[in-house]
């Protein structure tokens, strides 16, 4: 009889359980979570598994965080990611082969920031992302950081998603001549979508291409020290409404800041693909009296740019060393502008390279009425309402 009843409550127990109506349900932790990379709310380490990053969590990135091959990593929109300050291993990273997707919205954005209290440009290095898009270096590159391979054959790689994602203080440096960018794009596809990204306080460039074809919409760089917009390596996408500047009071600089740099191979001018790249929709704007960006536009080794309704613009005592520059001894660029404007002591283009069409001077193209306001004219370079979702800050003295 005892025996009987203590079968009783086995098959009761098991009857409960295979039967609940929550089971589908149920929440499954994310790999890691018994020590792996994914560890509470804290990333390092290699992830080779699915997971899900959620917005009811803040993260803390305190080393290397790398989606391996084959894994796909979902950050929830309204994620906030805060990076390990003052180490130069701390950046997320995405192989060929991996996906991220990183969905943010206007109203709830993804963020990565630092977690110092006094937060700063090089704090943590950033977003890095490699694909199997062509590349002008060869099929099995080695990226300059996070030391993932890049390039390939499939223009259309699709590496996933980043769509309103804030970046900020990253670009430490991994030693004398290498820093991390805020987002770097190494061999990345056009099936990747990618809009609506900010960078702020970068150490280094904001945004670079190393090859690929991914095609980038709104994109806005805050404070960087090297070059607002960089590409090289054989880029061929198009990016569509950029707004860079840098701010009265941001004195982080490299010897050459620019706006963008372009470049296709320094080693082989002519080496295939060259970078083709067609921007649209662009604004540079220098309101720092103390720091003069070397150019507004410098396209070289090879590059063959087509840039259509760009502003120049610097404000007051604000300055840009030359406008646009084409010439360089390791190959010269060639440029197409159309409906170009400067404003300000932009400098003059240093041509060696063709620069087609013709750049029409304005006094409106941004007009400040009040401390740290900045306004825009309509159809004039890039359209600042786009990020109105992440309140830009501009820094000015008032003349």
């Amino acid at each position: 009889m005892k025996t009987l009843k203590k079968l009783l409550v086995a098959i009761t127990i098991v009857s409960i359980f295979s039967c609940s109506s929550d089971d589908d349900n149920r929440t499954i932790d994310p790999p890691g979570n018994g020590g792996g990379p994914i560890t509470g709310n804290e990333l390092t380490g290699d992830l080779s598994e699915d997971a899900t990053l959620s917005a009811s969590t803040e993260y803390n990135l305190t080393g290397s965080f790398t989606v391996k091959s084959g894994a796909t990593l979902t950050i929830e929109a309204g994620t906030v990611i805060k990076a390990k300050s003052g180490r130069t291993d701390v950046f997320l990273a995405i192989e060929r082969g991996a996906k991220i997707m990183a969905k943010g919205t206007a109203a709830n954005p993804i963020k990565f920031t630092s977690d110092a209290a006094s937060p700063q440009s090089g704090d943590w290095g950033g977003i890095v992302i490699a694909g199997y898009a062509r590349s002008n270096k060869g099929t099995d590159v080695q990226s300059e950081v996070a030391g993932l391979l890049y390039g390939g054959t499939d223009d259309t790689d699709n590496s996933g998603e980043l769509s309103y994602v804030i970046a900020e203080y990253t670009g430490a440096k991994i030693n004398g001549e290498q820093e991390f960018n805020g987002v770097s794009f190494f061999g990345v596809g056009s099936g990747t979508i990618v809009n609506n990204i900010v960078v702020n306080n970068g150490n280094d460039d904001g945004i670079e291409f190393f090859g690929g074809s991914v095609n980038v919409t709104n994109v806005y760089c805050a404070n960087i020290a090297d070059d607002m917009f960089d590409w090289t390596g054989g880029y061929t996408g198009t990016v569509t409404n950029a707004f860079g500047v840098r701010n009265d009071g941001f004195d982080a600089a490299t010897p050459d800041p620019r706006g963008i740099e372009g470049d296709s191979n320094g080693s082989d001018a002519t080496a295939a693909p060259i970078s083709t790249p067609t921007l649209k929709n662009v604004t540079i704007l220098n309101l720092n009296p103390d720091v003069a960006l070397k150019a507004g536009a410098e396209i070289r080794r090879g590059t063959q740019a087509i840039i259509s309704n760009i502003l120049f613009a610097a404000y007051g005592n604000a300055s840009f060393g030359n406008r646009i520059d084409t010439k360089d001894d390791k190959g010269d660029g060639t440029l197409t502008i159309s409906s170009a404007y400067a404003q300000g002591n932009v400098g003059e283009d240093k041509e060696g390279g063709a620069i087609t069409g013709t750049v029409a001077e304005v006094t409106d193209g941004i007009t400040i009425p009040s401390d740290n306001t900045v306004n825009t004219k309509a159809g004039v370079g890039a359209d600042l309402s786009a990020f109105a979702w992440a309140n830009p800050t501009f820094v000015v003295t008032k003349l």
